[in-house]
């Protein structure tokens, strides 16, 4: 989908739309900053998206955005020719001038509104509108308006091309296929049984072939498979402590290992999804540190990328093992009344997709801020207490991204959702599918 209103129109109709109030002076680094905070947002409110979902929008948003500032400047590589099946890109004019600031803006708008072109007329208008004041603010600064109107159009180009190469990833659309009712469940010892307490009303689990989209990085679609601790169900066996560990934790969870249970669940019915939480730490970084526009975009290229790949390779794993979760195992060979304080995804366990995504995040992040980093995470300040659970909704300080991604993957443990191994798999491969990233030639003579 094109958008080819003029941007007199476009602003007449945020004006009627949203009402016209005095014109707000945007930074570059607060175009970033609002381009991401617009992503999460329609994240949240578009219904029927998944994490899987979610992790592609936000690594072709963020690949978007970092594509239609690059050459402008000369230090920064394009990821032309090094993500898997990108090989054709428009090129700007070396001859002419362009404001990179309006390219970005128009460039992030229109990939926002091609992935997500099933969000509602209110999220499109906000979109709208955001792309207007944006244009406003920086187009008057410029002598010549055709630099403006070239920047808009090169800009929108970056987007269609992207969208356009987004199409045969394997994903597209993804949201219209969220669960298989065609799939054949494998049974065997441990496979995977649609539980009782879940936080879905599908008996069929979520994207069983998401594993097979294309990933962004070669190196990444080249990770070898896990080792998964054999089946067993003998007491004092590694297979069934793993799942008495989880037992053992729910009798003593403490109020702050319940706040964070329920802080990371990230509910794609109610939150922007585990992805978006990544994608909204990244922006607390950058909010924090205010580096260069080209930093903040390709901070968002690299999140956004990893974690897709981290949910690809995730996805793989997960329908190659089809393990249970503890809701099937410990009911019936350790306390036939237990249920998890959380409940379950609609998807085997296998590794900790929670856990992959957040560690593919803090390494990247690592990578570009260092460690330590002081933040408080306020993703869900202002939230309702959860009274299913007596638990409120509390902020997080951590002293490194690390160490929210550690917090991530053993809230999903004391939720009782994912068994030690789950983790610690997760955050392992999670190191790996970052790195893959972060290999790639980023940066002129990397």
């Amino acid at each position: 989908m094109k958008t080819t209103r003029p941007y007199a129109v476009l602003y007449l109709l945020a004006c009627l739309g949203f009402g016209c109030s005095e014109q707000h002076d945007y930074s570059e680094q607060e175009v970033a900053l609002e381009w991401a905070k617009m992503a999460t947002h329609i994240t949240q409110y578009t219904p029927a998206n998944s994490p899987t979902f979610a992790s592609r929008g936000f690594a072709y948003i963020g690949l978007t955005g970092y594509e239609s500032i690059v050459h402008g400047y000369p230090g920064h590589n394009s990821m032309l020719g090094q993500l898997n099946g990108l090989e054709q890109l428009p090129q700007p004019d070396k001859e002419a001038t362009y404001d990179w600031v309006l390219c970005l803006n128009a460039a992030q708008a229109s990939i926002i509104q091609t992935i997500y072109v099933q969000t509602s007329d209110e999220n499109k208008k906000k979109v709208d509108s955001l792309e207007t004041a944006i244009y406003q603010s920086f187009s008057e600064k410029l002598e010549d308006i055709s630099i403006a109107e070239r920047s808009v159009a090169f800009g929108r180009a970056v987007a269609d091309a992207i969208f356009e190469w987004s199409k045969t990833d394997g994903g597209h659309r993804g949201y219209l296929r969220n669960f298989d009712k065609e799939m054949q469940h494998p049974e065997r010892p441990g496979s995977w049984k649609p539980p009782l307490f879940a936080q879905s009303f599908s008996h069929h689990p979520l994207h069983p072939h998401w594993g097979e989209n294309r990933t962004f990085v070669q190196g990444n679609r080249d990770l070898p498979l896990p080792e998964m601790i054999p089946y067993d169900t003998l007491p004092g066996s590694p297979y069934y402590e793993q799942f008495n560990q989880v037992y053992q934790k729910d009798l003593i969870l403490t109020q702050e290992e319940k706040e964070a249970a329920i802080w990371w669940g990230d509910d794609p019915d109610v939150t922007f999804t585990p992805p978006g939480h990544s994608y909204y730490i990244t922006s607390l970084a950058i909010a924090q540190k205010n580096p260069p526009m080209i930093t903040c975009v390709e901070t968002y290229a690299k999140v956004g990328i990893a974690v897709a790949d981290a949910f690809i390779k995730c996805w793989e794993w997960k329908y190659h093992f089809f393990t249970e979760r503890a809701n099937t195992f410990v009911p019936k060979y350790i306390d036939q009344e237990w249920e998890s304080f959380w409940p379950d995804p609609p998807f085997p366990a296998f590794p900790s997709g929670h856990a992959i995504q957040a560690a593919t995040a803090a390494v990247v992040l690592e990578d570009t801020f260092g460690t330590p980093f002081h933040f408080i995470d306020r993703a869900h300040e202002g939230r309702e207490r959860d009274e299913v659970r007596d638990t409120d909704f509390v902020n997080r300080e951590f002293n490194s991204f690390w160490e929210a991604a550690q917090e991530t993957a053993d809230s999903r443990f004391y939720g009782g959702i994912h068994i030690p191994h789950d983790n610690e798999v997760g955050l392992e491969k999670g190191k790996k599918v970052a790195q893959n990233v972060l290999n790639l030639q980023w940066k002129v003579n990397q």
